[in-house]
C-alpha cells in the first residue's frame, strides 16, 4: 500500500511541458482552442478535466470539429435557449493534442432566478410536446443524413466538363468543388444543432427525478434511481437484433459453415451472392445494412473509427458467436421482462414512502416524464455520430482523393491532418491554380507538413495527460458532469490522491449498474480486440461504444475507467442486467487480462482477487 502526497490543485494548464518531439504542436489546431496568455487570469481559474468520455485519444486537426460542433450546441441550449438556470455551456481547450473542458456556471444568483422562468416555459413546450416533437426530429434528421449523401466531390480534369457549356451552368467545377466542401461542413454543424435540441432538455428531466428522489429518500442510490426508468427499446439494440436475425437466418437456411469460413467477410458476402441459398441471406442483409450498419466501432468522433459499413469484421464476429449460443439452444435476448418488472416494483415501493398525496403526485409526474425522454437520451446518438458521422467521415475521404490527384497528399487519409479551416485553405490554392494554370505551393508545402504533424502526433500518443488542470473547488455541483463525465468532488480528490492511502487490490469508481458478480477479467483497449472476449469473462475498458452491445450478451460484468451514471457502460449495462462500476479512471492500468476480480455494482468497488501469472 502506498500513500499518496494531498494537494489542492492540479497543475496550472501553463506549467505541463510540452513533449520533447512535439514542439510546435499548436499550429495544428484553430487557435481558439488553445490556452492563451490573453485569457490565462480566467483559465487559471478554472478546473478543466480531460474529456475521456468522448476524446479519449490525441486529436487528429480536422478531427477536433466534432468537438467543436458540440461545444457550440450544447453551450447554446442551455445558455441562450432554453436557459438552464445554473448552467452555460462547457468550455474547451486543447492541450499536448488532447482536449479538456470546463463547464460554465451561472454564478450571479439573480440571474439564476431570472433564468427559471425562461426556461420553465420554453422547456415546458418540450415537455409537453415531447413524443410529437421527437417524431418530428427524426424526420428532420433522416432528411438531413439523406441530404449529406446527395453533396457530391466532383474531379477537377484538365478541362472542364462539355455540360459547363451545352448547360448553360454559368460556373466550373472547380467552384463545385469549394462548394461541395462548405455545404460538408455546414451540414455535419446543422446535425449537431439537431443533436442537442432536445438532448439537454433529457437530461434535465432526468435530473429532475434525481434531485426529487434525492431529497425524499435520503441514501437512495444514483443507480436506484437509474433502474426506475431502465427496460426501453433502445434504437441502439436494432443492429444488434438485426445481427440475431441474420445468424438465426443462416442456421435455417443451412448456410452457417460458409459464414464461418476463415475468409474475409466481404469474400464471402461475394460468394453467397452467387448461391441461391446465400442470395436470400445477402438479402437479408442487404435490407438490414441500412441504416443499421452506418454503425460505428467507436463513439463517431474520430475519424479512424470505422463503421460496420467499412469493416465487416466486429459485426461478422459477433454474428457467429450468436449462431454458436443458438445451436448449444441458449437464450441471446436481453432480460427486459425482468428489467421491467423490476423497474415497477422499485417505482411501487418507493412510491409508498412518501408521505403525502401531493408528495406521491409529484413522483409520479417526474418519473413520467423521465421516462418519456429516456429514449431520445440514447437514440439521438445513432442518428448523428454514427449514420450521419459514417457518411461524413467518407466524404471527407472523397475529398482526400481531389487532393491526392492534384499532388497535394500522398493518401486520401492525410487530409485529417490538416484542420478545417486548412482544408478550405488546400481547396482554394488547388481550385485557383487549375483555374488559372499556374504553380501551386500546395503539394510541396502540404505533404511536408503532413510529415511533421505525424511524427508530432506520434510524440502526443505516448504522453499520458494529466486527469484535469487548475484549482479544486470545495464540491462539484454541476449535475451532468456527475451524471455523464463521473465526474465526482471523490473522483478528483482521488486524482489528487487526497483519498490518503489507496489499497493496491481495490479500485473504486462509479455504481453503474446493481448487482455482484466475479470472474476472470479481459482488458480491452480498441474495438478490433472485441472477439477476444470470451463467455462469462469481466470486460474493462476505457469506454465502452453503442457497436459493442453484442459483447454484453457474452460478459458478467464491465469496468470502464470513464463515465458516470448516464453513461453507454451503465445504461446498456442496465439493459442486459449486468453489474457495472464506470469512472474507475485507471482500471485498465491497473487490471490485466486472466486475474480473477469481483465487481460489486451496488458500492462501485472493484477488488482483484487473484493476479494473473505472468
Amino acid at each position: 500500500m502506498a500513500t499518496q502526497t494531498v494537494v489542492h490543485r492540479f497543475p496550472s494548464p501553463f506549467e505541463v511541458p510540452t513533449p520533447t518531439g512535439a514542439e510546435g504542436w499548436q499550429r495544428m489546431y484553430p487557435y481558439y482552442l488553445l490556452f492563451s496568455e490573453e485569457n490565462r487570469s480566467w483559465e487559471e481559474g478554472m478546473l478543466w478535466y480531460q474529456d475521456g468520455i468522448h476524446h479519449p485519444e490525441v486529436l487528429f486537426p480536422f478531427d477536433t470539429i466534432s468537438h467543436e460542433a458540440w461545444r457550440i450546441g450544447l453551450g447554446q441550449n442551455n445558455s441562450r435557449i432554453f436557459a438552464i438556470p445554473p448552467a452555460y455551456g462547457i468550455e474547451q481547450r486543447i492541450l499536448n493534442g488532447y482536449l479538456y473542458i470546463t463547464p460554465v456556471p451561472v454564478s450571479d444568483p439573480k440571474w439564476v432566478e431570472e433564468r427559471v422562468g425562461v426556461f420553465m416555459k420554453r422547456a415546458g413546450h418540450y415537455y409537453q410536446n415531447w413524443n410529437a416533437l421527437f417524431d418530428r426530429w427524426k424526420e428532420k434528421a433522416t432528411r438531413h443524413i439523406e441530404a449529406l449523401e446527395g453533396i457530391q466531390i466532383p474531379r477537377l480534369g484538365r478541362l472542364d466538363e462539355e455540360e459547363v457549356v451545352t448547360e448553360a451552368r454559368g460556373m466550373s467545377t472547380g467552384w463545385k468543388l469549394l462548394e461541395a466542401y462548405e455545404r460538408l461542413i455546414d451540414n455535419f454543424f446543422v446535425a449537431w444543432q439537431y443533436h442537442f435540441e432536445m438532448l439537454n432538455l433529457g437530461y434535465a428531466a432526468y435530473l429532475n427525478l434525481y434531485q426529487f428522489c434525492k431529497q425524499a429518500f435520503p441514501g437512495i442510490g444514483d443507480q436506484t434511481i437509474a433502474q426506475m426508468v431502465a427496460g426501453w427499446d433502445l434504437l441502439f439494440f436494432r443492429p444488434d437484433d438485426e445481427l440475431k436475425k441474420l445468424a438465426r437466418l443462416a442456421l435455417d437456411l443451412g448456410i452457417a459453415d460458409r459464414i464461418r469460413q476463415p475468409k474475409r467477410p466481404e469474400e464471402i458476402v461475394a460468394e453467397l451472392r452467387q448461391d441461391p441459398k446465400g442470395q436470400a441471406w445477402v438479402a437479408a442483409l442487404d435490407e438490414a445494412w441500412r441504416p443499421w450498419f452506418f454503425f460505428s466501432n467507436g463513439a463517431g468522433f474520430y475519424h479512424h473509427h470505422r463503421s460496420w459499413v467499412d469493416d465487416l469484421t466486429v459485426p461478422w464476429a459477433a454474428m457467429k458467436n450468436y449462431m454458436e449460443r443458438m445451436e448449444r439452444g441458449e437464450s441471446v435476448q436481453r432480460p427486459k421482462e425482468e428489467i421491467l418488472e423490476r423497474r415497477e416494483r422499485l417505482a411501487r415501493e418507493y412510491r409508498e414512502l412518501l408521505p403525502t398525496e401531493q408528495d406521491r403526485q409529484t413522483f409520479d409526474q417526474n418519473l413520467a416524464l423521465a421516462r418519456t425522454v429516456a429514449t431520445y437520451i440514447e437514440d439521438h446518438n445513432f442518428y448523428i455520430e454514427h449514420w450521419h458521422h459514417t457518411i461524413f467521415w467518407n466524404k471527407m475521404r472523397e475529398v482526400g482523393d481531389r487532393f491526392v490527384e492534384a499532388g497535394f497528399l500522398e493518401d486520401r487519409e492525410d487530409v485529417f491532418y490538416l484542420n478545417r479551416h486548412e482544408v478550405a485553405q488546400a481547396l482554394a490554392d488547388l481550385v485557383a491554380t487549375w483555374a488559372t494554370g499556374g504553380r501551386s505551393r500546395g503539394p510541396a508545402y502540404w505533404k511536408r507538413e503532413v510529415a511533421d504533424r505525424k511524427r508530432i502526433l506520434d510524440v502526443l500518443r505516448g504522453w499520458s495527460p494529466v486527469p484535469a488542470l487548475g484549482p479544486v473547488p470545495a464540491e462539484i455541483t454541476e449535475p451532468f458532469t456527475v451524471m455523464l463525465w463521473g465526474v465526482t468532488t471523490e473522483r478528483v480528490q482521488e486524482w489528487l490522491g487526497a483519498a490518503g492511502v489507496r489499497k493496491d487490490d481495490e479500485i473504486r469508481g462509479y455504481a453503474g449498474s446493481p448487482g455482484v458478480a466475479e470472474g476472470t477479467a479481459r482488458v480491452i483497449l480498441s474495438a478490433s480486440q472485441l472477439s477476444e472476449v470470451q463467455p462469462g469473462e469481466i470486460l474493462v475498458c476505457p469506454i465502452t461504444a453503442p457497436s459493442w452491445g453484442p459483447v454484453f450478451n457474452r460478459i458478467a460484468a464491465a469496468v470502464s475507467d470513464i463515465g458516470g451514471i448516464m453513461s453507454h457502460a451503465a445504461i446498456v449495462s442496465r439493459e442486459y442486467g449486468l453489474p457495472a462500476v464506470v469512472g474507475t479512471g485507471d482500471a485498465t492500468k491497473r487490471i490485466r487480462t486472466g486475474d480473477r476480480i469481483r465487481v460489486d455494482g451496488n458500492t462501485g468497488v472493484v477488488r482483484i482477487l487473484e493476479r494473473a501469472a505472468r
